[in-house]
């Protein structure tokens, strides 16, 4: 849930808990932090106490939109760490982007292939450990969502490493295409790729897969927001102005067991780990859901390891005009999806039911979900002998 400039945290939830009503599939939110005061501070609080959101997001890019200033930052997780709920952070420098567009831009560089040019890799890896280094302060755990690069994978790891609670999440676009996609001569599918982190070169793709062997990476996602090619459009002579976001709710699970499972760089239950009972788990719904067990949700894929199907707009339910994995052939399937105890799925026909899904809510993390209390440290006086 993103509220508007200045809009109340309350008014934005009543208006997407209405949105949502017609969802085929139970559902929460993470609502998004992207302004301070006193009212927010206490909607925080009505939202985790009485609606059930235990996590808030926070952008760090977005500068002139819904970009949150370090001020923000530190008041939202302090908050969060009073309330027993998880900052959630998109990693990015806002200000670095905003003058890195103008820069390229300046080049002569107006199309898509503009849009990696201004958001390279080390502007992630700065917010990352930005973010992380404010959570260690306040002692709050963090949730880093689609990690792009082995800069923020890096300091996702260094942050393990000394103890902190640092979670992160990976898309799985990032983890099977690169950049090239920005430089396709056919503007409308170049443009269709756009979203932020954007893709990178293949030698991040590696590093990621090893973040999810290793454990350093928790979860993985698909930031699922579609724009048609005339949505696109819109930044047909200035790359800055394509609407971000793409596809891949659908395709997410094939992708991650083709790509991962059928080369070994997963074991299946690692899969349904990052598919599935980690998220779970990280935002306390377990055992709920991401579980198999008497009195979970009956919620449930069963998955064809041999079934094959070839990923294209022109057979994906979703409703956008463009695929980013389009051609691409996957080995693993679901061949059936059971949701609150009823076939949804079967064999490739949809019977899902518009409105069938509920609103989760999801308790607070507990007292003792921080990683460490308040930081305090002071030196010691030194004793100098005279």
């Amino acid at each position: 849930m993103i509220p508007s400039p200045q809009q109340s945290l309350m008014e934005a939830y009543q208006t997407w808990r209405g949105w949502a009503e017609k969802s085929a599939a139970d559902y929460s939110f993470h609502m998004a932090i992207t302004w301070w005061s006193e009212s927010v501070k206490h909607d925080m609080g009505t939202l985790v106490q009485q609606e059930g959101i235990n996590s808030f997001k926070h952008f760090m890019a977005y500068k002139n939109a819904i970009m949150c200033d370090d001020e923000t930052l530190v008041n939202s997780f302090k908050r969060a760490l009073e309330l027993g709920a998880m900052p959630t952070v998109h990693a990015e420098n806002g200000e670095l982007v905003f003058l890195l567009q103008k820069e390229v831009a300046a080049m002569g560089i107006t199309g898509p292939e503009g849009h990696p040019l201004s958001r390279p890799p080390t502007v992630e890896g700065e917010a990352a450990n930005r973010a992380i280094a404010i959570a260690d302060v306040l002692g709050v755990p963090i949730y880093v969502v689609h990690v792009s690069c082995i800069e923020a994978a890096e300091a996702i790891a260094r942050a393990r490493a000394r103890g902190q609670r640092v979670y992160g999440e990976v898309l799985a676009g990032h983890l099977v295409l690169d950049d090239s996609v920005y430089r396709h001569p056919d503007f409308a599918t170049a443009a269709a790729h756009v979203m932020s982190p954007p893709f990178r070169s293949k030698g991040h793709q590696e590093f990621l897969w090893r973040g999810l062997q290793s454990g350093n990476l928790h979860t993985t996602a698909t930031d699922h927001c579609t724009f048609c090619a005339t949505q696109k459009a819109a930044g047909k002579d200035d790359f800055s102005k394509i609407p971000n976001g793409c596809g891949g709710v659908e395709e997410r699970l094939s992708v991650i067991w083709d790509a991962g499972v059928n080369t070994g760089r997963l074991t299946p239950s690692e899969f349904v780990a990052i598919t599935s009972a980690n998220t779970a788990k990280l935002f306390n719904i377990y055992p709920q859901k991401g579980s198999v067990s008497v009195g979970a949700d009956a919620d449930l894929v069963v998955w064809d390891p041999q079934g094959t199907k070839t990923l294209s707009a022109k057979t994906q339910h979703s409703k956008g005009d463009f695929n980013i994995f389009e051609g691409r052939t996957v080995r693993g399937i679901p061949s059936h999806t059971v949701s609150q105890g009823e076939l949804v799925f079967v064999q490739g026909e949809l019977r899902a039911r518009q409105g069938a899904g509920r609103y989760l809510k999801r308790p607070a993390l507990g007292p003792n979900f921080a990683a460490n209390k308040l930081r305090t440290e002071t030196l010691a006086p030194t004793a100098v002998a005279r």
